[in-house]
């Protein structure tokens, strides 16, 4: 049985800080490969509508109402009306009429369309679809502009986030409103796996060096949700409840971020 931390929303709902992710998990192993992360004691999923296998998700899930689901409104439904016929496919697709954690993809700021879409995001939470919303790739500007407008601050903000990549001030930032920090692409996509100081570290503990990255993102109080379609690494990636890292591991991490790390697009310029 695994002993799970849970953190807690400003929502009033607590979600596993660790779960899994499904970005790239081809449609057609979906189901499986969430099946067996079940069994092996997963109790989070993340997917999306542009990941293309919501429905792999949702046939995984049918009986699990206890899994917490999350899942994200692609760029090209922003708008009002649009993220709410959005929202019904995607729930449609999970076989779920009640999503746990909606979240807007990423902010777009050229079209100038996310207030809007948070305003259905929070019209779906308030008829009770959602049970939390929040968002993913937003900066402090565009969340207080979504506070400043409607009142109403996300639960969570998904970043990439990585110790190569550490947004140490956007993360002070969430810190500050109540918004809690989960991390996408937690292992800097494999690349900080090969990490001298990592590899340090995990000899150490005797541990893998993704084992070390995941320990590392749960005593920062961050959700994490690293993605693996290898069973034996699915295993291994909830392998991470029994040890801690000490100071001195946490303060070598803490010097391995980069201002120059990030992998993935940037949410200012991110046009898709």
């Amino acid at each position: 049985m695994v002993n799970h931390p849970f953190l807690s929303l400003n929502a009033g709902i607590d979600m596993p800080q660790v779960g899994l992710g499904v970005w790239k998990t081809p449609p057609e192993k979906t189901t499986s490969i969430v099946r067996y992360a079940l069994n092996a004691g997963y109790l989070a999923v993340d997917t999306a509508s542009i990941y293309g296998n919501e429905e792999g998700v949702g046939e995984a899930l049918v009986d699990r109402p206890e899994i917490f689901l999350t899942t994200k409104l692609w760029n090209a439904d922003q708008g009002f009306d649009s993220t709410l016929r959005a929202f019904e496919e995607s729930a449609r697709k999970l076989r779920r009429d009640v999503i746990d954690l909606y979240l807007i993809h990423w902010p777009v700021p050229k079209k100038h369309l996310y207030v809007e879409t948070w305003r259905a995001m929070i019209r779906l939470r308030d008829e009770g679809r959602v049970r939390a919303i929040g968002v993913s790739n937003f900066t402090a500007e565009q969340i207080t502009a979504l506070i400043a407008e409607t009142g109403t601050t996300p639960a969570i903000n998904q970043i990439e986030l990585h110790p190569e990549f550490q947004q140490h001030s956007l993360r002070d930032f969430h810190k500050q409103h109540g918004i809690l920090t989960e991390a996408w692409s937690p292992l800097g996509q494999g690349q900080t796996l090969s990490n001298p100081v990592i590899e340090a570290i995990a000899k150490k503990h005797e541990r893998t060096a993704a084992q070390i990255i995941i320990r590392w993102h749960i005593q920062n109080q961050f959700v994490v949700i690293p993605k693996s379609v290898t069973p034996s690494r699915l295993d291994e990636n909830l392998a991470v409840f029994d040890f801690r890292l000490d100071g001195e591991d946490m303060a070598a991490i803490g010097r391995l971020d980069r201002a120059n790390g990030r992998i993935g697009p940037d949410p200012m310029t991110a046009d898709f």
